[in-house]
This record gives C-alpha cells, sequence and structure tokens, in this order.
C-alpha cells in the first residue's frame, strides 16, 4: 500500500454500493424462495450435479483429500474470520476504531444472517452411502461460501479505500476469487452440499458486502478522511 493513501484513504462511491445492493437483492431473494418451496426443477439439477460430482469424488481420492485440506483448513470460516480478525487489529493499531469496529459488526452480522438462514430453511444435506466428509447442520447457505465471500469483498475493499498499489491489489484480488470460487466448487464435491447452497451463499455474501459499504458510507466513518 503507498503510505501516503494509508493515512488519507479515499471515499467508497454511496452510488455504486446501492447499485450493487439493488442488483443482488432479486436474485438472493429469488433463489431462497425457490429453496425454501422446494422447486421441482431447482432439486432436480441440483441432484443431477451432486450425483455427477459425488461419483468423480469417490473416483479420484487424492483430489478428494486435496479438497478436504483447502476446505477444512485453507479455507475454512474460522481460517477466513481469524484473517477478518488480523485486519481489525491492524486497523485498531492505526487508530481507525470506526473502521475495526465496523468491519468487525460486518462479519458478526453476515454469520448471525447465515446461522437464522440455516435454521429458517432447515435445508437437508445431501446424504450418501459412499461419504468423502461430513459436515452438520443445515445445508443453505453454504457457510463456507458465504464467509469466504464476505471476508475477502470486505478485506478487497478496504484495500482499494486505502489505495492498494497495483500489483498488491491484483494479487489480492487473484487470491480472493480462487478462495471464493474455491471453496464453493470444494463443498460440491465434497458432497456436503447441494450447488444451489453455494450459489446461495454467493449471492449472500456479496449481498451482505454491498450492504455493510453502503452503511460505512451513510455512517460517521463515511463523513470522516481516515476512518476514525
Amino acid at each position: 500500500m503507498h503510505p501516503t493513501s494509508t493515512d488519507s484513504p479515499t471515499r467508497p462511491p454511496r452510488s455504486r454500493a446501492t447499485l450493487t445492493a439493488a442488483v443482488l437483492t432479486a436474485p438472493s431473494l429469488l433463489l431462497l424462495l425457490l429453496v425454501e418451496l422446494e422447486w421441482h426443477p431447482l432439486l432436480s439439477l441440483d441432484g443431477d450435479i451432486a450425483r455427477t460430482t459425488h461419483r468423480w469424488a469417490v473416483d479420484n481420492p487424492g483430489a478428494t483429500r486435496a479438497g478436504r485440506i483447502l476446505s477444512d483448513w485453507v479455507w475454512d470460516p474460522w481460517a477466513m474470520r481469524a484473517l477478518c480478525a488480523v485486519a481489525v487489529i491492524w486497523l485498531a493499531v492505526r487508530g481507525a476504531w470506526w473502521l475495526a469496529l465496523w468491519l468487525t459488526g460486518a462479519c458478526a452480522v453476515g454469520s448471525a444472517v447465515q446461522q437464522g438462514l440455516k435454521a429458517a430453511v432447515d435445508r437437508p444435506r445431501p446424504v450418501w452411502p459412499d461419504p468423502v466428509d461430513s459436515a452438520h447442520f443445515a445445508a443453505f447457505p453454504s457457510g463456507h461460501a458465504m464467509t469466504a465471500t464476505i471476508v475477502c469483498g470486505l478485506l478487497l475493499w478496504l484495500l482499494r479505500r486505502y489505495g492498494a498499489g497495483p500489483t498488491l491489489w491484483r494479487t489480492c484480488l487473484v487470491l480472493a476469487v480462487v478462495s471464493v470460487v474455491g471453496v464453493g466448487l470444494t463443498r460440491i464435491w465434497l458432497g456436503v452440499h447441494w450447488p444451489s447452497d453455494v450459489l446461495g451463499g454467493w449471492l449472500l455474501g456479496a449481498l451482505t458486502v454491498a450492504l455493510a459499504v453502503l452503511t460505512y458510507a451513510r455512517g460517521p466513518g463515511g463523513r470522516t478522511t481516515n476512518g476514525t
């Protein structure tokens, strides 16, 4: 990051966050409704994809072991929250208390929404006679996919706000995309989520990021120049 930009971060455009939130709301709510109503075409597509990927996972134990390591350790929700905690500490050390509190609150709200939706929808996970992994609690939305989307999205926003250089920005962007897409695909591969669970996690996670940025822009932090 450029030192001068760190002390004087640029203000995020409010209109962009508003537009992004508006665009993401409709598909997020539609998918949630279709899952809740158990819409047959969606369930049929979920089943077809899940059965195919599970067969691949059983036939390719090496790739499955790699998927478990990535899913259960590298991209685990707690690993993502730990990454977010590092960013919070960094902000607090720099005296950006409001921004640190906002980041903490955004991640906490995202986790609460995720768990609340899981309990409300109470969608069963896939069940296999020869499982390659296991998971507990309800399926929709995917907690791994949603948490990765929220954390990576918020951290990318922070990097942009604090004027990250082009090399750092591109590197982090690639890592974020690989992490978000990768964790979703591993959850399907391991047979612990339906594809629409992962899609729901991505959509709801992105919506959470957009709403969080919009909230920050309209709050005390959006009216200051240093995020304190």
